[in-house]
């Protein structure tokens, strides 16, 4: 093939499959939008007059049947990386030529460099020359040259910035607290009022705490080493938090540990709350505790409301300066304002303990709405089925769950609710998932069964304590709000465009964004939201194609708001301009809204940048009355992707949705696999520990789509579906929210 017509196709058609290869998928947009000019009758394929309409499309006809898809011209090109895809983590001459990367990564075709473009901060601040905010091929060629360095390839590519270890980098004798699903791990349930004698020969019951308005059961073990370094740590927080009203129970749970030991462990760290030996194991069994170092908060009610970790400074094989993640902390501090905690339980590495259970002979007690019940509903419905809340109708109390129980035996029975659709994958003892909000069996047959008996209201004082929720905005007072600059108007009937605003800020310097939280002035008309930001000098092209590429921020059924942990953020350069795209659907009643986001701000600069990254597939092809058509979509990363979560977009055709890895075998391995896709719930899968993907891991997703009559919301089983906005029409986008190291560019975050 003449080299001469490859380098114009890498520039024209297929430029941005260079990105593609080189950066994190975001140039599949200018890809598409090449291939779509040549596509004249728009079915995703090069044919007859549109192929042979230019000299180099038939070269890329791998299987010369006359016909080529986008994928087909991928491949043709990716095997002639030495021209058009070169490899740059080990560049030959002329392959990493500064103007065929520079507009490579140039996505919006502007002749100028976002930091969203250029990911790499400590890169763009010293390509940035102007200090403008953009970078443009001229100050690149003064830095760089014609020809860019190996190293800042690399570097761009990841090799230099990836983080210091990853769950899959860590060695395997090193073990750190993981996030556990809650009620897996027995939180939400009463525990039991157990009697117990503590170290000076007083008696002690669980429930002389309730005056307090939570109680911390530290276990501990004089001999673990993990232990004895968190002691001063659980020092710290006795001497805080019991100032604040929460009492502290020091538990020894070993046996055999030696009184003396237990005293000099105690007075070493300074601790002065009651001491009990567990010597029978009756409270560590009534707990489920499972080593020496784990803590359990319950709150008035005697309800257990965390259980794991203290934080993750210390764990088997390892230690660290200060903790990247505290977890009792930010426990407590919800348990004090009446509120769940965002992580509900975690491991907690230390020495296991050996209990041994004896099993009851007596028969269970039957629930009762105040004494498990209540906690179930409260645990997984409440948050939505309360005044004010998503949801049609409350929850909160026992005539409420009384009037709507036919309601709930069905939703619960046939898996709608509470909304939650990952498949658990073969062999799989936890919920991998952070916020897996779905009821374990045993919750799920304790309700159904009481739903099904006379339904016990029991003693109003085993009761748990209510939560306080928040009137406004469930992150806190936002540090900054950007609204809409007008009021939209929605009419009653029919459809409507997507509707495209644009809102300048007025941030002077760079903001880190640790929290955010769409909220709507009319919640039942706005379907979904994305959310784009572009740099100040940036031109804001308006995104049609419903962020396609990747988002800084989204409102979809399920999901208005994310919290990231210490040390992740997502950056908003000062002076940029943040874009809202907005789905709404009419009502039956004409309206208006006028969203809002809330942002809060990091404390402190983070270590990683938040980003999302969309894997689309616009070539569909939908054929009419298709009840099982799929369609299939695979991507070679192009670095060492830090997942933090998923999320799927499809339309109202959409009736599954799986990410999967090929591995170099040809096996696969299932990421996420949602076989139950619903359009009303589009939630957005976080993982409790992140899953790094090496550079070129091949990442597969696919999509099943029911056109057929038997589909009750399909609006035309006689049309042949392709990519559209509307509703009607048909999307297939796989969101992958990951993080970067933040460069050493200078950058201000308050």
């Amino acid at each position: 093939m003449n080299i001469r017509l490859l380098v114009i196709l890498a520039t024209g058609l297929v430029s941005s499959g260079i990105a593609l290869t080189q950066q994190s998928g975001r140039g599949l947009g200018a890809l598409e939008a090449r291939f779509d000019h040549f596509d004249a009758n728009k079915d995703g394929v090069l044919s007859g007059d549109e192929l042979n309409g230019s000299p180099v499309l038939p070269k890329l006809d791998l299987d010369h049947d006359g016909r080529v898809t986008k994928q087909e011209a991928l491949d043709a090109l990716g095997k002639l990386k030495g021209a058009i895809a070169p490899d740059t983590t080990a560049p030959s001459a002329g392959e990493n030529r500064t103007g065929v990367i520079f507009r490579a990564l140039d996505k919006n075709g502007d002749a100028r460099l976002s930091p969203e473009e250029l990911t790499s901060g400590e890169i763009f601040d010293r390509l940035d020359l102007n200090k403008d905010g953009a970078v443009t091929l001229e100050e690149s060629l003064k830095v760089i040259g014609a020809t860019i360095p190996e190293k800042w390839l690399k570097r761009r590519n990841g090799a230099a910035e990836s983080p210091a270890a990853t769950p899959e980098q860590a060695a395997s004798l090193q073990e750190r607290p993981k996030q556990l699903k809650g009620s897996e791990q027995g939180v939400g349930r009463m525990i039991p009022d157990i009697a117990l004698t503590d170290t000076m020969g007083t008696g002690v019951k669980l429930g002389d705490f309730q005056k307090n308005k939570a109680l911390v059961i530290a276990l501990f073990g004089t001999s673990c080493p993990v232990s004895l370094k968190l002691a001063p740590e659980l020092a710290r927080i006795e001497k805080e938090y019991g100032a604040r009203n929460v009492g502290f129970l020091l538990v020894a749970p070993v046996a055999g540990e030696k009184p003396e030991n237990i005293s000099k462990f105690i007075n070493g760290a300074g601790l002065t709350s009651a001491v009990v030996h567990d010597v029978d194991g009756v409270l560590a069994a009534a707990l489920g505790a499972t080593t020496t170092t784990e803590v359990f908060v319950l709150d008035a009610a005697r309800t257990l409301v965390y259980r794991g970790a203290i934080n993750d400074q210390y764990g088997l094989g390892y230690a660290k300066d200060a903790p990247s993640e505290s977890y009792l902390r930010p426990a407590l501090d919800a348990v004090l304002r009446s509120a769940a905690p965002v992580v509900t339980a975690t491991t907690a590495p230390g020495c296991a303990l050996d209990l041994r259970t004896t099993t009851s002979t007596s028969a269970p007690a039957t629930p009762t709405w105040h004494r498990e019940i209540s906690r179930i509903v409260a645990g997984h419905c409440v948050e939505c089925h309360r005044a004010e809340g998503l949801a049609p109708f409350s929850l909160e109390t026992y005539a409420d769950v009384i009037e709507h129980a036919g309601m709930i035996k069905k939703q619960v029975t046939r898996g709608a609710m509470p909304p939650w659709f990952a498949a658990k994958q073969p062999g799989e003892k936890e919920s991998p998932w952070a916020n897996d909000c779905s009821l374990d069996e045993k919750d799920k047959a304790a309700l159904l069964a009481w739903l099904d008996s006379p339904r016990a209201e029991g003693d109003p004082k085993d009761a748990p304590v209510p939560h306080q929720w928040p009137s406004g905005w469930s992150i806190g007072q936002p540090d900054y709000i950007v609204q809409l600059p007008r009021p939209i108007h929605i009419k009653a009937e029919g459809t409507m465009p997507y509707q495209v605003v644009n809102t300048q800020t007025t941030l002077t310097e760079d903001k880190w964004v640790q929290a955010y939280e769409i909220m709507p002035t009319d919640r039942k008309v706005v379907h979904h939201v994305i959310v784009s930001v572009h740099p100040k000098g940036t031109q804001h092209v308006k995104d049609r194609d419903e962020g396609a590429g990747g988002y800084w921020a989204a409102y979809v059924p399920g999901n208005s708001k994310e919290i990231y942990p210490d040390g992740f953020a997502r950056k908003l350069p000062a002076g940029s301009v943040v874009s809202f795209q907005i789905h709404y659907t009419p009502s039956g009643k004409a309206t208006q809204d006028q969203l809002r986001m809330g942002l809060v701000f990091a404390k402190s600069p983070p270590r990683y940048m938040v980003q999302t990254t969309g894997l689309p597939r616009r070539a569909l092809n939908i054929p009419p009355g298709d009840a099982n058509h799929v369609e299939v979509e695979t991507r070679t990363i192009p670095f060492d992707m830090n997942v933090m979560g998923f999320l799927a977009h499809l339309h109202l055709r959409g009736k599954s949705f799986k990410y999967e890895v090929v591995k170099p075998d040809g096996s696969t391995e299932t990421l996420l696999d949602i076989p139950r896709y619903d359009f009303n719930w589009q939630l957005r899968y976080t993982l409790g520990q992140y899953r790094t993907l090496p550079r070129g891991t091949i990442l597969k997703i696919t999509a099943v789509y029911d056109n057929s009559a038997g589909n009750p919301a399909n609006p035309d089983p006689t049309a042949t579906v392709r990519w559209g906005q509307q509703t009607q029409d048909e999307m297939m986008i796989g969101y992958i929210e990951h993080f970067v190291p933040v460069g050493s560019g200078k950058v201000a975050a308050k």
